[in-house]
C-alpha cells in the first residue's frame, strides 16, 4: 500500500476506482481491509479511498493516548496530500467518531456523511452490552480465544453457522494483521473518551452537522446498540436512518449487497 505523510505519521491508504471521491474509515482493530466486500460496489460509481488508522495494518504505530481530534485530523491530513478538497465520508464504530469529528472541524471537506454503528457521544447514549464490553476491556488470554470472542460479539446470532468461510476470513486477518495492544487500547480509550462530551456539546457539534447525513446500523449490534441511531437521527438537521435486518455490528461485512445500496441510494440521489 502507498502511505503519506499526515499529522507527522504515516498513513497507508489505496483508492479503488473512479469519479466523486468516497472516504471510508474504519473502527477499532481494522484498516482498510474492512471494507474490502462493498469496496468492488462502490468503486462503480467513486473514487473510494480506504486507509488504515493510526496504530492499525501498514500505517505507523505511534504509542498512545490517542484521541478523536488527533485521528481527524490524520484524515484531513490523508486527504490534504491527495489534493481531495471535498469527499463523501462514511465512518464505522470508531470511525464514525473520527468522521464526526472531521465534519464539525472542516465542513468544507465534507459532501455528504454516512454514520455507521456509532453514536453521539457523551452519557446519554444506549450503553454498550456487557458481553461487548468485556471482549474491549479484557484482552489478556488465549489471542485465539480474544480473536474468536471478538469476532462472535461483533457479528448476529445466527452468522457464523451460516457463513464460517467469511468468519474465517476474518480469524485470518486478525491472525495476520495483529494490533499491538497498546495500540488496540489507545484505540478503545480513543472512542472512551467522547464519552466525555457534556450534553450541550453533543447538542453543538450535532446541530454543525448541516450536511446530509445516513445513519446506518444493523437491528442487533450488540457493540453499539442500534437504539444509538434512533439518538443520533433526532439530534441532527438533516439526516434519515436505515436499519439493516438480522444483522450485526459488522454489517458491511455480514449483509455487503444491502450496505452498498444503502450507500448508493443516498449518494447518488444527490447527483439527480
Amino acid at each position: 500500500m502507498p502511505t503519506v505523510k499526515s499529522n507527522q505519521i504515516e498513513i497507508a491508504y489505496e483508492i479503488h476506482g473512479e469519479g466523486p471521491p468516497l472516504l471510508l474509515i474504519a473502527g477499532i482493530g481494522y484498516g482498510g481491509w474492512f471494507w474490502h466486500k462493498i469496496v468492488p460496489g462502490l468503486a462503480k460509481h467513486f473514487g473510494v479511498i480506504t486507509f488504515d488508522n493510526r496504530g492499525a495494518g501498514g500505517s505507523s504505530k505511534p504509542p498512545g493516548p490517542y484521541t478523536i481530534p488527533q485521528m481527524a485530523a490524520d484524515t484531513i491530513g490523508l486527504l490534504e496530500a491527495l489534493e481531495i478538497p471535498k469527499t463523501h465520508v462514511f465512518g464505522h464504530s470508531l470511525g464514525g467518531f473520527v468522521a464526526q469529528e472531521l465534519a464539525v472541524t472542516r465542513p468544507d471537506l465534507v459532501d455528504r456523511l454516512i454514520l455507521g454503528s456509532t453514536t453521539h457521544g457523551g452519557m446519554q447514549v444506549v450503553p454498550i452490552t456487557p458481553e461487548a464490553l468485556d471482549v474491549l476491556t479484557r484482552r489478556e488470554g488465549d489471542p485465539m480465544d480474544l480473536i474468536r470472542r471478538g469476532i462472535r460479539v461483533a457479528l448476529h446470532p445466527s452468522f457464523p453457522a451460516a457463513h464460517p468461510d467469511v468468519v474465517q476470513e476474518l480469524i485470518d486477518y486478525r491472525l495476520t494483521n495483529p494490533v499491538p495492544p497498546a495500540q488496540f487500547q489507545a484505540q478503545v480509550m480513543a472512542g472512551a473518551g467522547m464519552s466525555a462530551l457534556t450534553e450541550e456539546q453533543v447538542a453543538e457539534r450535532m446541530a454543525a452537522l448541516q450536511m446530509p447525513v445516513l445513519v446506518l446500523t444493523g437491528d442487533d449490534d450488540r457493540v453499539v446498540p442500534a437504539g444509538n441511531a434512533d439518538l443520533l437521527v433526532a439530534k441532527l438537521p438533516n439526516a434519515r436512518l436505515q436499519v439493516i435486518p438480522q444483522t450485526g455490528h459488522l454489517f458491511p461485512i455480514e449483509k455487503p449487497e444491502a450496505t452498498v445500496r444503502a450507500v448508493l441510494d443516498f449518494l447518488l440521489e444527490a447527483a439527480t
